[in-house]
């Protein structure tokens, strides 16, 4: 593993990361699903542990700076933050400026496989030394539907945070689904295995009001905690700094409840 200079957050964000001597940061190689040498970003705390692990399932242009920054900050919090790259097979991150060939891109990457990168992740954060032995799992956009797919699918996680997960209803806007995506995450809220915090913008249409209201709907009959939040004024990817969508004030309050809603249910 070779160690990354580890840079301040941006000014303004969540979380920030103000002192880079709190967290050590590294790439790292794992074996994924079917064999492959899957590349991940580890950020820890400097302090001793045992720390709780946190996966965090990235967007779809990767484990870019953003992505980087956010595993930072949940190290600067007490976590051992993991971040595969889920595109290392197809020769790294879609381009996010042709939405149709994005959503081809999207659409065309299998949830058996993704899945099984993710459980490969959440298994090399379980061999850590100072790793205390509950993880949890926060995805965003693409990320939150692999987030609450994984939730509904395995018992490996202690809390789950899905952020506005897209086409958590459907495999792509013309199919419900797909040999890729042969079931929506939403039709397995029912088997949720964990706590579960899901975020919505109230202007997004992808994933919708509608979708929110369904998920506490379905949320209703499980018998964990959970929580569906709207947040007026934004959109998809308000969390994002790096993006004109940006909503500094919902982001801090998305912050001041996802890290104790962590906190809560991998530290007891």
């Amino acid at each position: 593993m070779v160690e990354q200079a580890v840079q301040p957050s941006p000014e303004g964000v969540p979380g920030g990361v103000r002192d880079p001597g709190l967290v050590r940061a590294w790439w790292v190689e794992l074996p994924g699903h079917g064999g492959f040498t899957l590349r991940a970003y580890l950020a820890q705390p400097t302090a001793s542990g045992p720390h709780p692990g946190l996966l965090i399932v990235h967007h779809a242009p990767g484990v870019d700076d953003h992505i980087q920054d956010v595993a930072n900050r949940f190290a600067a919090q007490g976590f051992l933050a993991i971040s595969p790259e889920l595109f290392g097979r197809e020769g790294g991150p879609p381009d996010t400026g042709d939405p149709a060939a994005l959503i081809a891109r999207l659409a065309a990457l299998p949830d058996e496989q993704v899945l099984g990168d993710l459980q490969a992740a959440l298994r090399f954060l379980a061999e850590r030394d100072n790793y205390s032995g509950k993880s949890g799992c926060i995805g965003f956009c693409m990320g939150g539907r692999y987030t609450l797919l994984l939730a509904c699918s395995t018992r490996l996680l202690a809390a789950a945070v899905d952020c506005w997960g897209g086409f958590v209803d459907r495999a792509t806007p013309a199919e419900l689904t797909t040999p890729t995506r042969p079931r929506p995450p939403l039709e397995l809220v029912p088997h949720l295995s964990c706590p579960l915090y899901a975020a919505f913008g109230e202007e997004d249409d992808n994933p919708s009001p509608a979708v929110a209201r369904r998920m506490e709907e379905l949320l209703a009959a499980v018998p964990h905690e959970s929580k569906v939040r709207l947040f007026p004024g934004a959109g998809h990817a308000f969390f994002n700094d790096r993006r004109p969508s940006f909503r500094p004030r919902q982001a801090q309050e998305l912050w001041d409840e996802v890290v104790p809603f962590l906190n809560r249910h991998l530290r007891s």
